[in-house]
């Protein structure tokens, strides 16, 4: 596994004893051969794609932003912090932290890596017209300000014990000081941007100057094939060597075909929105019983065949060791579900179900849901509407809509972000004021006994009283040509959390050009 050495007691939160540890499953045993040129279609494409880390907001942004940036931190397969730019990262009280930065770090036009880089980098996001994806999280930091020239001293407004893993989130990338033009990426990463065509083409080439470990790729390009059959074909006719987001239904047929399919059990999930400060969620009964009509089981097999986790109504996956494993899955009970609908005065009206192919599987489900309604008597409309502004348009606008939710590096930016009562990205807003004292408290804890019964508190209150449903945790599905080797699952989202670029080599130097 190449990755950079783990945070650990003697660098970084020195008062609380965060032990880090990585998760080794390497696909293909051969000794990694230097060479090729790695051709890779992501599923989704837009105009809007950027260079700039701050604004980056989709799967394709992510992927370049691992290529051509590095953070002060990086994120292993199991979502655990490990330090990248910074040499050391530490604080005594979650509320001070120090960082010192890596010696003769070159950015791509030969620059020095120095701390007023990191400075200008954390700050640009507290600035509204830059439109970061991490507005909201930036404004938690109070200072950043440089000691020395390669160190820097971040003051938060409140104590964070995750504040590590918050950096390693890939929008906090490091720029260099005064960068207002992002045409190309001058970063510090492994790759250097040779051609950049938003929604249509990136070209990447081995950064020989790379402060790290070289990557074992020439070059890599990225297209992106929205039209999923269209993906699976270019993989299967040669015209591509690997893709994100494989269809289960498809996976037989690669596999028959000799190709490579890499399972991830991430922490994504599709979850069904109903929003309590509009009529329908303004009654308890109604949304419990939308909760007991969803089918987990049948969501599970029927779409996606297996390739999932039941969830229970909260966003912390079993994966993680905060896991709240007593909460137990509402069972599917279509006559209490009756019951309920009836008795909330909603059930002579046709509730309107809105759903797009933008959020992964979301058209099924709702078909799913549409079917266990109509068997109780229930009308339901399913309004599919166009996956092109979806997240704009449609999402968390409607009263009953889906949402499409990624991983996060901590169970406390989990939580937050999605059911923190002042939250931007609150899909139901729920408010309960209980809660965001136990989402400072726990930022604050040290302990690991009580911090972990603080996020089982907090999963039951979400799961029990909140507007979101969770009826499954997607397994992420990657497939490569045979001659790919070096992938591995992460929980941290398709293609090694967007970052394979970095692992990856060809067992046979292909040359593919460019």
């Amino acid at each position: 596994m190449r990755s950079a050495p783990p945070l650990d007691r003697r660098t970084v939160l020195k008062a609380s004893g965060l032990l880090v540890s990585g998760m080794v499953m390497e696909q293909g045993k051969a000794a990694p051969i230097s060479g090729g040129h790695l051709k890779v279609a992501g599923a989704v494409g837009s105009a809007a794609e950027t260079l700039d880390p701050a604004r980056q907001s989709m799967a394709t942004d992510y992927i370049r932003g691992h290529l051509f940036y590095d953070g002060l931190v990086s994120l292993d397969d199991t979502l655990n912090p490990r330090l990248a730019l910074a040499e050391a990262l530490e604080s005594d009280d979650f509320l001070v932290w120090h960082v010192r930065l890596r010696r003769n770090v070159l950015f791509h036009d030969g620059t020095i890596l120095a701390a007023e880089d990191v400075v200008f980098s954390l700050l640009r996001h507290q600035d509204p017209r830059v439109s970061s994806q991490q507005y909201a999280l930036a404004k938690t930091i109070q200072s950043v300000r440089a000691v020395a020239p390669l160190s820097v001293e971040i003051v938060l407004n409140a104590p964070n014990s995750d504040f590590p893993a918050i950096l390693g989130i890939s929008n906090f990338a490091i720029i260099k000081a005064g960068t207002v033009n992002f045409s190309t990426a001058n970063g510090t990463g492994p790759f250097c941007c040779k051609e950049f065509t938003p929604g249509i083409r990136v070209l990447a080439s081995n950064n020989p100057e790379f402060w790290g470990e070289s990557p074992y790729l020439d070059s890599v390009e990225l297209i992106a094939i929205p039209d999923e059959m269209a993906r699976h074909n270019a993989l299967m006719s040669g015209d591509v060597d690997l893709i994100a987001t494989a269809n289960p239904r498809l996976v037989p047929m690669l596999k028959d075909g000799g190709f490579g399919v890499i399972e991830s059990p991430v922490g994504t999930y599709t979850d069904l929105s109903i929003r309590l400060d509009q009529r329908y969620g303004r009654s308890s009964d109604f949304v419990e019983g939308i909760k007991l009509l969803l089918n987990r089981e049948q969501i599970r097999q029927s779409v996606f065949l297996g390739f999932s986790r039941i969830g229970n109504d909260q966003p912390i996956p079993p994966e993680s060791p905060y896991f709240n494993h007593q909460i137990t899955p509402r069972a599917h009970d279509p006559d209490k579900a009756q019951f309920l609908l009836k008795r909330s005065g909603f059930w002579d009206e046709t509730l309107p179900l809105v759903c797009s192919p933008a959020a992964l599987a979301s058209v099924d489900i709702a078909v799913v849901l549409q079917y266990a309604a109509s068997q109780i008597g229930q009308k339901v409309a399913v309004q599919r509407v166009p996956a092109d502004g979806y997240w704009t348009q449609y999402w968390m606008k409607s009263s009953l809509g889906f949402g499409n939710i990624n991983p996060r590096p901590a169970p406390s930016l989990t939580l937050g972000v999605g059911f923190a009562s002042l939250s931007p990205w609150n899909e139901s807003r729920w408010c309960n004021p209980h809660f965001d004292r136990l989402l400072d408290d726990v930022k604050s804890t040290r302990n690991e006994a009580i911090k972990r019964q603080i996020y089982w508190d907090m999963q039951e209150l979400i799961a029990s009283s909140s507007g979101v449903c969770i009826p499954n945790f997607t397994n992420s599905l990657d497939a490569y040509a045979p001659y790919v080797c070096g992938l591995r699952p992460s929980q941290a989202g398709q293609l090694m959390g967007y970052d394979f670029a970095r692992s990856v080599w060809l067992n046979t130097v292909r040359g593919r050009k460019a």
